[in-house]
């Protein structure tokens, strides 16, 4: 039994470790059901599933938040949240991942004082945690949802603060988006000509969650400066890129086309 039960973890590992490569590489309808089919979402409200379903279930719901769909997986993300309880340390990450994607969905729904409420109490936990493992990217990654929490609320100041002071041991994912809300924040302050410069000086990586971003933020720089044909014309592309990889309820494609109604109004950044 003992062998038979090693060979399954082997071969589970196995399994996770394909749908991350999938998932790398924006496969994100074949993840989510590669990860439904290790754990069937029939177990909400049923007995608790093991360790390895759960961290199925958090890839699945994690990916449909990437994909834009986060406003259907929300109940299923608290009902992990309540399941997991942090009993040993990788219960406490794998919990704090899902807070994490949680979190992500209410800055989409502009639910931006629950996210701020949330982002800082994943800090706390972060802060408890560091003794018993690392948690540095995740805490650069929490960071960042903080940071765009923040300039939901309007609170542009800070969220550069925060943006500026975590860039330089920011790794690539987590530096897309530390330079994201430092554009928003600065277009928040009106300073567009610095907001355009940041969005000269980084490169996304080629991941289909960063889809029409950069146009996007560029776009609303564009419009601040009174450009609006070079700003119309960055919205346009954002939202083609947007809505040719992402799910049609993503929130970037209502941003996208809010810019391009600005554009129409010619009223520079809400």
């Amino acid at each position: 039994m003992k062998i038979i039960r090693k060979a399954r973890e082997r071969e589970r590992q196995k399994t996770f470790a394909r749908l991350e490569r999938m998932y790398r590489e924006g496969r994100y309808e074949e993840v989510e059901a590669g990860a439904q089919a290790l754990a069937p979402a029939s177990w909400l409200g049923g007995r608790p599933l093991p360790q390895w379903q759960r961290q199925a279930r958090v890839l699945a719901t994690g990916v449909a938040v990437s994909h834009g769909r986060g406003h259907e997986v929300l109940p299923e993300l608290e009902a992990l949240i309540a399941e997991l309880e942090p009993v040993d340390p990788d219960t406490h990450v794998l919990r704090l991942v899902v807070r994490a994607h949680r979190t992500v969905v209410l800055i989409g729904l502009e639910r931006y004082e629950e996210a701020e409420a949330e982002s800082l109490d994943m800090l706390r936990a972060v802060t408890r945690l560091a003794h018993l493992t690392s948690l540095a990217r995740f805490e650069v990654r929490v960071l960042g949802l903080l940071g765009r929490a923040l300039c939901g609320r309007g609170r542009h100041e800070e969220a550069e603060a925060i943006a500026r002071g975590n860039l330089p041991r920011a790794d690539e994912r987590s530096a897309t988006s530390l330079h994201a809300v430092l554009m928003r924040s600065l277009n928040g302050q009106g300073r567009y000509e610095e907001a355009l410069a940041v969005a000269g000086r980084f490169t996304l990586p080629l991941e289909r969650g960063n889809s029409g971003l950069v146009d996007l933020l560029a776009g609303s720089a564009l419009l601040g400066l009174g450009r609006s044909g070079e700003a119309r014309e960055a919205a346009r592309r954002a939202l083609g890129d947007c809505e040719r990889h992402l799910h049609p309820a993503h929130p970037r494609i209502r941003e996208a086309r809010d810019l391009l109604a600005r554009v129409a109004e010619e009223r520079p950044f809400d």
